[in-house]
């Protein structure tokens, strides 16, 4: 960091804002006096604690006192809607003692419809927003005037937004500001990136100004009374102990991964709350009004724990927490130092944390987290240098012709300042203009689809009441369709959403958990789900299908480091060393390099594991992929089994030699036929279909279900396939399907980073492989290796009767 611009940061800093720290009995943070003094735009990486959201708006303060302003000034982008709110309370109070006579307000989908309706024509000072909300208002007629006279942007958590698709349309948006306000400065924070140059490359260019980390965190295992069981995710096993954790401490933070972790682990809580401590829940399915008494009870102290998910992830400062305990083991380390992050909100002292791992496995990847954590090791994919989604330039398309008529070469050059755009060519950006404006080859006969013709050399809206449609449909959020949940009657109390899928197989009778409570289901009506509490009786069924997070590249290299190496085990409890020497003796241990694959007999069935460590998504295709070449070469697959770690298979006959199997080419060329009809490309594109606008969920007073969105989806991509086989679409459908739900971009980085297959004949089912057979989530393979079990077992039947002969 410069001593220079904190020098100049001090020199410049009104006297008002001294007086304000010196009432606080604060000191600036050299950070704080570095965004001060800066000319350009900054990425600040700041820890939690140390004052960045203050640090990122103290320039805003210090112009508004010294050049009173008229209209809108700063504009805060944040990707949850609840840190716009934490953070305008928290603003609120600067402002108020600094004498600031300005408005500081958020717009977000919870705005009013006055207030958004006010904001367009008398904006505040500082608006606080989402990506969803800024691109809304940018896509009005007025958007030259809300936005001519901005200053600055603050962008909050922006590794969380550069993660995805939300960060590309930000990042679109922002060149669109650029455009209508001259002289922009941009400020990003965050407390976790991996490769901060990478990601100020990714904003189109910015310092990076990095503060002092502060003290290391206080980071371990949790102790517990019983070693994790060897399979699932719920870490029941350590509830009493979590409890113990939670009596000993002011306000406990305990992190889950999925929603249904967080309804189960929570129950598994209240069963041995004997002191009856109060105990929240807050994950992103509850209603919201469930969510907003949590956080209030939180902040006022009333609370000793709440469960939670990645819904209270993100720099929310809702009260005094000075413990989080991860249950089960984190998948990601940024992941896990964001949830360190939110204990000790304190620059000076340090966050403390305990983890809990779920399983036998899990207990490997928690030490390899820890070890990470301590050596700065952060992961993440890099998606920050990721190329921006051209699905997504087709959304701001549109919306830039909901503004007003535009010039195609003067939009193109503005894309092309958008960090994750400056590649994009011509031809391709010419390619999303004709799919806006006709919906390309196969589709353009459809009026529908027809929006947008050029007149007078501008492009414009072919039917101007289209707008609306189109900016009902904003956003790169493609989350699976939910139903609300009240309960029974009409007005009665929202609770939360399911899962439109899981909604459909309640019968009457049927409960589950919502809210951490048992309900049962009443009916549908109105596409509400009606529901009467009923504590009496134990949830027959799961509350969400939920998704379950893969482990990272990095942390999964670290976990099959640590596996490899006998001598790093001393990091490992006694019984993870015991376990794994156990397979030492009857196997081999995985190692860093290599693809180690194990065969072995199981009764009359044959047994292949191999120990990719490349993620549960990649580990499904790698066992689809491969059971496909083993039904080719006459094996008989009957099954596979798929972890984060390793994919088992288990057949009629057995694989002597897994090399050919797992060759890179014949993988590409069974993935590509795979993925011709296969029903995860057709979700992949509704996805990409959606964001697109090619589908429309929403539509002025209506709104498609999940299974009609799906029906329509399904129809287009055939006819697509069939006759526009090159069409824009399916061409970005291609390229998402090989990462996300596929991932076979990872697999192949694995076979390219392990080229060396070892193979082991065990004697039997190996000590690594045996938890594996425990799994949830089986994939049966209906092949030709049913028939040869069932011929088999007839056989075998018929014999046994003494009736082979007679046959």
């Amino acid at each position: 960091m410069s001593e220079a611009a904190q020098a100049l940061g001090a020199e410049v800093m009104p006297r008002e804002i001294a007086a304000w720290f010196a009432a606080q009995h604060w000191q600036p943070h050299p950070h704080q006096l570095d965004l001060l003094a800066a000319q350009g735009d900054v990425l600040l990486m700041a820890p939690t604690g140390g004052g960045k959201t203050l640090a990122g708006f103290l320039p805003t303060l210090a112009q508004l006192l010294q050049d009173p302003h008229e209209g809108l000034h700063t504009l805060y982008v944040s990707p949850l809607k609840a840190l716009t709110h934490d953070i305008a309370r928290n603003l609120s109070r600067p402002v108020a003692d600094l004498g600031l006579s300005i408005r500081i307000e958020d717009r977000t989908g919870d705005t009013s419809q006055t207030r958004r309706a006010r904001q367009r024509v008398d904006p505040p000072e500082i608006l606080l927003t989402t990506p969803e909300s800024l691109a809304l208002m940018l896509s009005y007629p007025e958007a030259p005037r809300i936005f001519g006279a901005l200053k600055r942007v603050v962008i909050d958590e922006i590794h969380a937004l550069a993660e995805s698709k939300r960060g590309d349309q930000l990042m679109l948006g922002l060149a669109r500001l650029r455009s209508l306000a001259q002289g922009l400065q941009v400020a990003a924070l965050s407390a976790t990136v991996e490769n901060p140059p990478a990601l100020a490359r990714w904003m189109g260019g910015a310092r990076v100004v990095e503060a002092d980390p502060g003290p290391p965190p206080d980071i371990a295992m949790l102790d517990v009374a019983r070693p994790p069981p060897w399979s699932g995710g719920g870490g029941r096993h350590a509830a009493q102990d979590v409890m113990d954790a939670i009596a000993a401490a002011r306000l406990t933070l305990v992190f889950v991964n999925t929603r249904a972790q967080a309804e189960l682990f929570f129950q598994a809580l209240w069963a041995v709350n004997d002191a009856n401590l109060p105990i929240g829940l807050h994950h992103g399915s509850l209603a919201r009004e469930t969510r907003a008494r949590v956080e209030a009870a939180m902040a006022a102290g009333a609370l000793r724990a709440v469960v939670a998910t990645g819904s209270l992830d993100l720099g929310i400062d809702w009260g005094d927490v000075d413990l989080v305990i991860q249950v089960a083991a984190p998948k990601n380390i940024k992941r896990l130092v964001q949830r360190i992050g939110r204990a000790n909100h304190r620059y000076d002292a340090p966050s403390r944390a305990r983890i809990v791992p779920a399983n036998r496995f899990e207990v490997i990847e928690c030490v390899a987290a820890l070890q990470a954590v301590a050596a700065h090791d952060l992961d993440g994919e890099d998606d920050a240098r990721r190329p921006g989604g051209l699905d997504v330039l087709c959304q701001q398309i549109l919306l830039t012709a909901c503004a007003g008529p535009f010039d195609a070469d003067a939009l193109f050059a503005e894309i092309r300042t958008a960090g994750p755009y400056g590649g994009v060519s011509r031809a391709a950006f010419d390619d999303c203009l004709d799919f806006a404006a006709t919906g390309g080859y196969a589709l353009r006969a459809y009026d529908r689809w027809q929006r947008l013709v050029q007149r007078d050399g501008l492009w414009h809206l072919r039917d101007p009441r289209a707008a609306r449609a189109i900016r009902m449909n904003i956003g790169t959020i493609t989350d699976t369709e939910k139903l609300k949940v009240r309960r029974s009657g009409r007005g009665g109390a929202p609770l939360g959403e399911v899962e439109e899928a899981f909604a459909a197989q309640l019968s009457p009778g049927d409960t589950f958990l919502m809210g951490g409570q048992t309900v049962r289901y009443d009916r549908l009506r109105d596409m509400v789900v009606e529901v009467t509490p009923n504590p009496s009786r134990q949830p027959k069924i799961a509350v969400f299908s939920g998704t379950k997070l893969a482990t990272s590249t990095r942390l999964s290299e670290r976990v099959l480091a640590l596996i490899g190496d006998p001598g790093a085990w001393d990091a490992l409890p006694g019984h993870t060393r015991e376990w794994l020497e156990l397979q030492r003796e009857i196997s081999v241990l995985p190692q860093p390099g290599t693809l180690t694959c194990e065969t072995f007999l199981r009764g009359d069935q044959a047994c292949l594991v191999a120990y990719s460590f490349a993620g549960r998504n990649a580990n499904q295709t790698l066992g689809l992929l491969l059971t496909r070449r083993m039904e080719q070469a006459g094996l008989g697959p009957l099954g596979f089994i798929a972890s984060d770690y390793a994919v088992l298979i288990w057949s009629v006959d057995p694989v002597d030699d897994p090399a050919p199997f797992l060759a890179p080419d014949s993988l590409r060329e069974g993935l590509a036929d795979w993925l011709a009809g296969n029903a995860v490309m057709k979700r992949a594109f509704r996805d990409v279909a959606t964001v697109a606008g090619l589908l429309q969920r929403n539509l002025p007073g209506q709104r498609k279900s999940g299974r009609q969105a799906t029906f329509s989806s399904d129809i287009i991509y055939d006819t697509l396939r069939r006759h526009d086989p090159d069409h824009l679409l399916l061409r970005l459908t291609r390229t998402e399907a090989m990462r996300g739900l596929v991932d076979f971009g990872r697999i192949e980085q694995m076979l390219a980073d392990r080229p060396r297959i070892v193979h082991a004949r065990a004697p039997h089912v190996t000590p690594l492989a045996a938890p594996l057979l425990l799994e949830a989530g089986r994939v049966r393979i209906e092949g030709e290796g049913a028939e040869r079990l069932i011929e088999r077992e007839a056989a075998r039947l018929m014999a046994e009767a003494g009736l082979a002969d007679l046959m």
